[in-house]
């Protein structure tokens, strides 16, 4: 078989998986080949609920041989996330480090749920790496900021990327009312004080004051007493 017969049955199965993923999602997964290169797919996994990973989402990238689906793609992860290396190919039975235990069968959505469900276990391979949950919740929470920054994870995920922008800016508009709020407060309080600080000190005029008409009055009684004692 040619290279050339090889690469349209790649580039014809390729289209036929993504037609499939398109009509048949992945939970938690989207992928989508560069429009110049299907044998170069982007994805993105979304952090499942009640793992270290909610609320990240995670870009990564397969790259395909010419002769799949005879052979495996390589399978990286761009987006930091705590469980495995960035920009390092992975050794899973689905990637081409085992090409031995490959099955032609295989579609870019088995590969893509095998990669989440490798993600949320803990074994170690070569490409993974040992962090704490804490760590893995951090990253989660860095991971769209990080994303934004990526120009094909913008171009192939565009709805993805507005969703991060929408939220990125509604945390900044709740940072700022709670900033404004926080200065109220404080003025609030000074005002306050200052107040405070006024009624005390006319308060004190004020005893001082009738302290001096007591005084006056105690030594006028006491000059008409002795006068009238005089007389």
């Amino acid at each position: 078989m040619s290279g050339k017969r090889v690469n349209n049955t790649a580039t014809a199965r390729l289209k036929q998986d993504f037609m499939r993923i398109m009509r048949d999602p992945v939970p938690y997964v989207k992928a989508a080949p560069l429009p110049s290169n299907i044998l170069e797919w982007h994805y993105i996994v979304t952090g499942p609920e009640k793992s270290p990973y909610e609320g990240g989402i995670y870009h990564g990238k397969l790259i395909f041989p010419r002769e799949f689906p005879f052979k495996p793609p390589s399978i990286y992860m761009i987006t930091p996330n705590g469980r495995f290396k960035c920009n390092t190919r992975l050794c899973l039975s689905i990637s081409d480090f085992h090409p031995d235990t490959w099955n032609p069968a295989w579609s870019v959505s088995t590969i893509l749920t095998g990669l989440l469900s490798f993600m949320l276990e803990k074994s170690a391979t070569l490409g993974s790496i040992e962090t704490s949950d804490y760590t893995k919740r951090q990253l989660a929470a860095q991971s769209g900021q990080f994303n934004l920054k990526d120009k094909t994870f913008c171009e192939l995920f565009p709805e993805e990327a507005e969703k991060i922008r929408e939220e990125q800016a509604r945390r900044e508009r709740e940072l700022a009312e709670s900033t404004r709020n926080g200065n109220t407060q404080s003025q609030l309080l000074n005002g306050q004080n200052t107040n405070g600080n006024n009624q005390g000190i006319i308060g004190s005029a004020l005893a001082n004051i009738f302290v001096v008409i007591g005084l006056a009055a105690f030594a006028y009684t006491v000059k008409y007493v002795l006068r009238n004692i005089v007389e």
